[in-house]
């Protein structure tokens, strides 16, 4: 499996400076990779008490048996991870409490081609990383992926987002995350957390606000885009038409089914 080098965060140190309750459930929070991932799970992380929080690896289809004790009713856990939705994935998960994270198609092909370039991920695509693509080229194989190497972004979104929402999520969109922890005062902010934190099964204290601006520091997150080094491709900040055709053209109907047309 392709490696992520990441500088280790303090959050566990921030996370003891506040009075935490228990969970009386699992939680897991599944997202799709390059969605917002470490930005959701350092800010619930600062909800749950330290010894609840089950920070072996990100649980995915290929290691999903090593951690089924993660969704264990008995001794409830935060988890989170990567897990498309097949049976076992369905069925390990059921006593957990499940947040679904994504983000809009358009921006995560960017953000996938950004991390893939980045000292911080290394895999068998480590030539995409020589500066014989252009950014173009590497926009276009993060939309139809690479054969044997990388799953297209069809097969991400169906599997990993699409098919769950004919299940049991809470679903959270990275655009609201954003916007929301960006300026956690007003009254939306106030709704979103609730219901993210209700979601969770975790009753919100009066000092949830602090709680989100240190969970959301970016600083504490090793994936967050000013945080990758190494990139020597430039890539746009807003994928141009001809590229948002080309995801149209590979997941039709996605978008509208996420919410985003």
């Amino acid at each position: 499996m392709p490696e992520v080098f990441v500088k280790p965060d303090t959050l566990d140190d921030e996370n003891r400076r506040f009075a935490q309750a228990p969970l009386r459930q699992p939680v897991f929070l599944n997202s799709v990779p390059k969605s917002g991932s470490h930005l959701l799970r350092n800010i619930v992380r600062m909800f749950v008490p330290v010894e609840q929080q089950y920070g072996r690896d990100f649980i995915q289809w290929a290691n999903l048996q090593q951690h089924r004790v993660a969704f264990d009713p008995a001794r409830p856990m935060l988890s989170w991870g990567h897990l498309f939705l097949a049976d076992a994935s369905a069925i390990e998960t059921a006593p957990a409490r499940r947040i679904l994270l994504y983000r809009d198609p358009y921006d995560w092909v960017i953000a996938r081609a950004r991390f893939f370039i980045s000292e911080q991920f290394a895999s068998n695509m480590d030539h995409l990383k020589s500066g014989a693509l252009t950014a173009d080229e590497l926009l276009t194989m993060m939309i139809f992926g690479l054969p044997g190497k990388a799953p297209s972004l069809r097969d991400i979104y169906e599997m990993n987002a699409a098919a769950w929402l004919g299940a049991r999520v809470h679903v959270v969109t990275y655009e609201a995350l954003i916007r929301h922890v960006g300026d956690p005062g007003t009254s939306e902010a106030d709704e979103f957390f609730g219901a993210l934190l209700d979601a969770c099964g975790i009753e919100r204290p009066g000092d949830w606000r602090d709680r989100v601006r240190i969970g959301a520091d970016r600083r504490q997150s090793g994936t967050a885009r000013e945080n990758l080094t190494g990139i020597g491709i430039e890539l746009p900040d807003c994928l141009g038409p001809r590229h948002r055709a080309l995801v149209d053209y590979q997941a039709p109907g996605l978008r509208k089914l996420l919410g985003y047309e």
